[in-house]
């Protein structure tokens, strides 16, 4: 089946979660050079920087949300953290595990799941990663909480997505790139220029950086950072949850 329409995708959280679904189905074996061709190729780099800000302690249990083709899940393995990806998209996760090589090491659990319902016990994770993927969620608020909740307390969110420039004019401008570049590639791969223009769709309705981060305040991180990447269109958040006291 199709994705729904781009200017019906975000009507409802449903749509959005048929529509992101059916989409990343569509896209998982072309991901891994998408996101290398937004990224100005500095995705790699990006990711190094978010799992060596996250320091998992060889032993840790961390959860990668949003895993698609499981990058940030192997180098927290390489850590020797106990690592498990988790990806709405079946198709994802068979791309993840085929990855997995003898010189890998230590290899993550994979599994299919949604991240607004993870099916695991309360402070089961240390940390927690995900890239690109707070932005896709239907519940913003929702899926923060439900992070939270999976966190032990103290347990660290590390989040890496696109940004919404605060500058009227950048935004503007950003987006215009995002939607061009974006019909362009997905014409070329899909045959549908809407393919990718659901990139800077979701960034319009997305908070920017420090909403983001009120919105994880909100929802149980006591502790909230953010780096700016790449001048600003791009950043990495970094949230502490709260110690619970008795």
């Amino acid at each position: 089946m199709e994705p729904a329409p781009l200017a019906r995708a975000f009507d409802t959280p449903d749509a959005k979660r048929r529509h992101v679904r059916r989409l990343f189905t569509t896209i998982a074996d072309r991901y891994d050079l998408i996101t290398r061709l937004l990224s100005y190729g500095q995705d790699r780099r990006w990711k190094r920087t978010l799992v060596d800000r996250a320091a998992p302690l060889e032993g840790a249990r961390v959860l990668d949300l949003a895993t698609g083709t499981g990058d940030l899940a192997y180098l927290a393995a390489a850590h020797g953290a106990r690592v498990t990806g988790l990806d709405l998209v079946p198709r994802m996760i068979t791309l993840a595990r085929a990855k997995a090589t003898p010189a890998s090491g230590a290899r993550p659990a994979f599994l299919a799941g949604d991240m607004m319902a993870l099916p695991f016990e309360d402070g089961a994770f240390d940390v927690v990663t995900t890239g690109y993927g707070l932005r896709n969620v239907p519940a913003l608020d929702a899926a923060c909480a439900e992070i939270a909740r999976v966190l032990r307390p103290g347990g660290r969110l590390l989040s890496l997505d696109f940004n919404r420039p605060d500058s009227r004019v950048i935004r503007a401008a950003y987006l215009a790139y995002l939607d061009v570049t974006g019909g362009v590639l997905g014409w070329a791969l899909h045959g549908d220029p809407d393919t990718y223009r659901y990139i800077p769709a979701s960034l319009r309705r997305y908070p920017g950086a420090e909403d983001v981060a009120s919105i994880l305040r909100a929802n149980g991180f006591a502790e909230v950072e953010i780096t700016p990447l790449l001048g600003g269109l791009m950043s990495l958040h970094v949230g502490v949850t709260s110690v619970r006291r008795s």
